[in-house]
């Protein structure tokens, strides 16, 4: 399959190649460069749970999962962009950022360095007016969220986001098939291994898309050894812990119900499709199912003016098979499942301030918090105060 992926790719760019050389000569463009990002800063507490210490509670989902009144990043993007090729260099500083770039600083020794600045860092190149190519680091093309705070509704992130993909290292294409369809290709480092790969193993990813007037649906797929504990022909290695191949697959999609509704739709699936799981010479059977998670989300959105918005977000997020038991409470089978409601107002100060207060109620099937008589509990409310700057 990477051969193949490998194949659509240097097929798009050698027959595009012959396309652009047989275009008459371009006008001298004038490339422009644009600065913008963010600045973000919150306030959390929770309702039936302690707020200080050991004890702190906090939903396992990515950033706003610090007490009280709290840092979220700092974000500046460059953008040069000429008619056929540019450049982005996208740079975070801060808690969320530093959450965001996890799996960067490999070049430092494990320490924080200069990459862990580095949300993204990529070239491009439009070959065609249908074809891009991009090459280095990109933020993930799964998913209904993204990293930025300035492009979701809601501040907190759902469960499926932050155990998806944040980003990858690779090359993809961009093909626009016809004014309604589009199609992604790329071969990539294993996810979230975005300075360089450590592991000698690539991971495929594709993208169809359709869009119309009313909004955008897109299924994505990934697949590849993301730990390098495979072998060549693709058997566990005796000796070490793996997670055999993963494969993930995700729909997304979004549509303007009204003048002031909008709707938004998530789905995902993860598994690491092991059936059997090495950890020193023993050996550890998973009944031929691999570990993983899937799940479901609603974005319903008004907006009955452009200074005010409310959102609700619902997510059904379930793990099996032992897969992220430290994000989800599971019973003695390693299953497990969490429901979480999150209502979020968006209100607009002046051009570029939104002021973000937020409820949020995570109810798990099985004891994962802890209450402020620390005892077991399946549930956590909370609210959060977010007021998010974009320029």
């Amino acid at each position: 399959m990477k051969n193949l992926f490998l194949l659509i790719l240097c097929f798009a760019i050698t027959s595009t190649q012959l396309t652009f050389a047989q275009e008459e000569e371009a006008t001298e463009e004038t490339p422009a460069l644009t600065l913008s990002g963010s600045v973000d800063a919150y306030f959390r507490t929770n309702f039936n749970a302690p707020n200080k210490g050991d004890n702190f509670q906090a939903p396992a989902s990515s950033f706003g999962n610090l007490p009280g009144f709290s840092l979220g990043m700092a974000n500046i993007i460059a953008k040069y962009e000429g008619k056929k090729v540019g450049a982005v260099v996208d740079l975070v500083f801060g808690p969320r950022g530093e959450d965001a770039v996890f799996g960067s600083p490999l070049y430092s020794g494990g320490s924080a360095g200069s990459s862990q600045m580095v949300n993204q860092l990529y070239v491009y190149w439009n070959v065609t007016d249908a074809v891009t190519l991009t090459f280095g680091n990109f933020n993930t093309f799964l998913g209904y969220e993204v990293i930025s705070p300035t492009a979701n509704f809601n501040y907190s992130t759902s469960y499926m986001f932050s155990y998806g993909p944040f980003s990858h290292t690779g090359i993809k294409a961009n093909i626009a098939l016809s004014d309604k369809f589009s199609f992604l290709a790329a071969v990539m480092n294993p996810t979230d291994m975005t300075e360089f790969n450590l592991n000698g193993t690539y991971t495929l990813g594709g993208q169809l898309g359709y869009s119309t007037d009313l909004g955008n649906t897109y299924l994505n797929v990934i697949y590849g050894d993301q730990d390098g504990t495979l072998s060549n022909d693709g058997t566990l290695v005796p000796g070490q812990t793996s997670l055999g191949k993963t494969f993930q697959v995700d729909l997304t999609t979004g549509f303007t119900l009204s003048e002031v509704l909008y709707l938004g739709v998530n789905t995902t699936y993860n598994t690491s499709a092991s059936g059997e799981v090495f950890s020193g010479s023993d050996v550890q059977d998973t009944d031929g199912e691999g570990s993983g998670f899937y799940g479901f989300a609603g974005y319903l959105q008004a907006r009955p003016s452009e200074t005010f918005g409310l959102g609700l977000r619902g997510e059904y997020f379930s793990v099996f098979n032992g897969g992220l038991s430290e994000v989800v409470g599971v019973n003695e089978a390693g299953d497990g499942n969490v429901f979480a409601v999150t209502l979020s107002a968006n209100a607009k100060i002046g051009k570029n301030l939104t002021l973000i207060p937020e409820l949020r109620l995570d109810t798990m099937s099985d004891d994962f918090f802890i209450d402020n008589d620390l005892n077991p509990s399946k549930n956590l409310s909370s609210f959060l105060l977010a007021a998010v700057f974009a320029f």
